[in-house]
């Protein structure tokens, strides 16, 4: 299996290469490092179809064989962990050690998820009748994974969904296509054809999977403003939906801290991925009596941190992924410089080839700032002042977006009891960024429709069935 080139789609169990190609580009350097596949509607006219063709016989395969085949599947990616990383790398530009984690927690997450299992519940088991209600595969489902973490992010649509028994057609960013393509090659020798199959393609493709009508459910990670679309365009035929959309997390750090153990976690808390995670802080609120303190102490371990090519021994932060979100970033900078807003690191565009932006740290803008109000999916942080409870807690929430947040405290009690008053659908208290594949995952708000992760996510994946038995008197006698 050569990871250096030979992209193909996956259709029908058959590695398919496609009329049109797009280019991938490293944004480290901005160079050409490979061509895809450019679906056109055919192409995902055969992907569907192929699913179609597949789904009933995965649906009535026992899913202790389902389970089977998803933990081998976990399994071939942790074994290619290597060559997958270094192509993650490339594609999408974060450090290697960041890759790493990534490809092992793509392959972690089918493996964890292989363990779920499809409830069924007796509502009534009486002389006069027996009724369960019992959980069914949808169909075909259509997967969009987006490009800040192309394999683990798709790893949560895979998993849940196969394991159901649904087939599925699966569509990487454009921007990072290649490791999903490969990830495609292990797909292709362990699954049944037909059962996943992966397309890429650019702009157009995600608008004809959303509006196709041979999809039973779309689930798509990505930007609110996209997830409206998303939205909008499933409706006509009233297919399922999970979005997964943006956040902008705030992080209330409490006057008990210590301020020199937590900075560096809070750090990576806005900064891991380069700020770009939906679960990133976005927001910092610090108690005014600790401001001045964990402000010099962000600054100052800032200042260590390499930002640099992902492939370099080192670097700490890799490029914006693309083009267009570096602009995105590079914009709000520049309103905060327009208005005149303190910065207390960073802010310069860096004057090299890549997508870079150096670490940026704000100094108390005003509320209604667009770097506070508007999620920024890059390395820039407004830390804020508080001095009221209630009113960081108001300052929190006084939101469209409720996908995460985090309280810091050295009373975890005291902590907790703020963190239940949070509108995110998960808070953290004294970390961020957790996960697991067996707890529910979703946005509150603007920030989502359904959720990811534990029994909850895969029940988004299936149609709820209701069998009722009438029994017959003589049965019941004898």
């Amino acid at each position: 299996m050569n990871f250096d080139s030979d992209y193909r789609m996956l259709i029908g169990g058959e590695l398919v290469t496609g009329s049109a190609t797009l280019d991938v580009v490293n944004p480290a350097n901005e160079e050409v490092i490979a061509s895809v596949p450019d679906a056109t509607q055919d192409d995902l006219d055969k992907a569907i179809a192929a699913a179609r063709t597949a789904f009933p016989a995965w649906a009535a395969t026992p899913i202790a064989e389902r389970k089977a085949k998803l933990a081998a599947l976990g399994q071939a990616i942790m074994a290619n962990a290597d060559p997958l990383m270094r192509l993650l790398t490339k594609e999408q530009g974060k450090p290697h050690a960041e890759s790493q984690g990534e490809v092992m927690g793509a392959g972690y997450w089918l493996m964890a998820a292989s363990q779920l299992d499809l409830p069924v519940t007796v509502n009534e088991d009486s002389d006069d009748r027996y009724s369960e209600t019992r959980h069914v595969p949808l169909g075909v489902v259509g997967a969009i994974a987006p490009w800040n973490f192309p394999m683990i992010l798709a790893m949560f649509k895979v998993g849940p969904a196969l394991l159901a028994g649904n087939t599925m057609v699966l569509k990487p960013s454009p921007f990072t296509p290649l490791s999903t393509l490969k990830f495609g090659e292990l797909a292709a020798q362990l699954l049944p054809p037909g059962v996943l199959n992966i397309v890429t393609g650019s702009d157009d493709l995600g608008p004809w999977m959303t509006s196709h009508p041979g999809f039973d459910k779309i689930s798509f990670t990505g930007s609110t403003a996209t997830g409206k679309r998303v939205m909008q365009s499933a409706a006509p035929t009233l297919k399922r939906v999970t979005l997964e959309l943006g956040g902008n997390d705030a992080a209330i750090v409490m006057p008990d801290v210590d301020v020199e153990k937590v900075a560096e976690e809070l750090f990576w808390a806005a900064f891991r991925n380069n700020g770009q995670i939906c679960i990133a802080t976005k927001r910092m609120y610090v108690h005014k009596d600790i401001y001045d303190q964990l402000r010099d102490a962000l600054v100052a371990y800032a200042k260590t941190v390499k930002v640099g090519d992902g492939s370099e021994q080192g670097t700490h932060i890799g490029p914006i992924n693309n083009k267009q979100q570096y602009a995105r970033v590079l914009e709000l900078i520049q309103d905060a410089k327009d208005k005149g807003y303190k910065f207390l690191v960073g802010g310069e565009k860096a004057d090299v080839p890549g997508y870079f932006v150096p670490v940026t740290i704000l100094d108390n803008p005003p509320e209604d700032a667009r770097i506070v109000q508007e999620e920024q999916f890059g390395p820039v942080l407004p830390l804020l002042k508080f001095d009221d409870v209630d009113d960081v807690v108001a300052r929190a929430n006084a939101t469209d977006y409720g996908l995460g947040g985090s309280v810091w405290g050295n009373d975890e009690d005291k902590a907790f009891e703020i963190a239940q008053r949070i509108a995110s659908g998960t808070v953290w208290v004294n970390e961020t960024q957790h996960l697991s594949p067996m707890a529910a995952f979703g946005g509150m708000k603007q920030s989502g429709v359904g959720v990811e992760g534990g029994v909850e996510g895969l029940l988004e994946y299936t149609n709820a069935q209701t069998i009722v038995r009438k029994k017959r008197k003589e049965a019941v006698a004898a």
